[in-house]
């Protein structure tokens, strides 16, 4: 059962009791997605478009997050989003993320309708968002998955290893990895130093970087040629 909770920066995140889990940090719901996934990933690509897996759709805050910032970006974004266990539109609809995220070009209704359409839309087909953004998800475990594709980016925002340990194995970074074009970027919140070793083991060169507010480091994987 999900519990909508409020993080320091305001920001709302969802909690699952039976897991001990939170959605994001504590600390700032959006402030950390900000830091690990945009900030590290989408602004470190530099290709013109760009292909992005999402593994762990959650809140859509990830999501929400990259169309709002692809305004600016102006990149063809093709998006697709992995989640098993989906958090319902009633919950969805709780969460303040349209409040905090208006700016000067988007107002609360604007980020509204973005927001309710990556949890209103179909699954398994595919939603033009704006000329620039499709948005594509599936409700699926990423171990049953085959993709067809490949990406750019991968954002992978599974909880963490002691909730969700069949997550991080050496199987599910080898098939991210062979899912993934060349020089394509992995990022994630997690910088255990097992997980490093086991995304190194395959061939990824792992960068550690500074971590967001309340977390001292995050992890940004690159698959360069061999």
């Amino acid at each position: 059962m999900h519990k909508v909770i409020q993080t320091k920066d305001g920001s709302h995140s969802l909690y699952i009791e039976a897991l001990d889990e939170h959605y994001h940090s504590v600390h700032g719901a959006i402030q950390e997605s900000k830091h690990v996934f945009i900030e590290a990933g989408l602004y470190a690509n530099t290709k013109g478009g760009m292909s992005i897996l999402e593994i762990g759709l959650g809140t859509g805050l990830n999501a929400l997050l990259t169309i709002l910032a692809n305004q600016k970006l102006k990149q063809n974004i093709n998006y697709t989003a992995v989640e098993a266990f989906p958090v319902s539109a009633e919950i969805a609809g709780l969460l303040n993320y349209p409040d905090l995220l208006v700016d000067a070009v988007n107002t609360k209704e604007n980020v509204q309708v973005l927001f309710q359409s990556i949890h209103s839309s179909e699954w398994d087909k595919k939603l033009t968002l704006s000329e620039t953004f499709i948005f594509y998800k599936i409700k699926n475990t990423l171990q049953a998955i085959e993709f067809s594709d490949t990406f750019d980016l991968v954002y992978f925002d599974a909880f963490g290893p002691t909730a969700q340990p069949d997550m991080w194995t050496e199987e599910i970074f080898l098939k991210l990895w062979n899912a993934m074009n060349t020089e394509g970027i992995l990022v994630t919140y997690c910088a255990k130093g097992i997980v490093k070793r086991t995304l190194k083991k395959i061939g990824f060169v792992v960068e550690t970087l500074q971590g967001p507010p309340g977390k001292r480091e995050m992890v940004r994987a690159v698959k360069h040629t061999k």
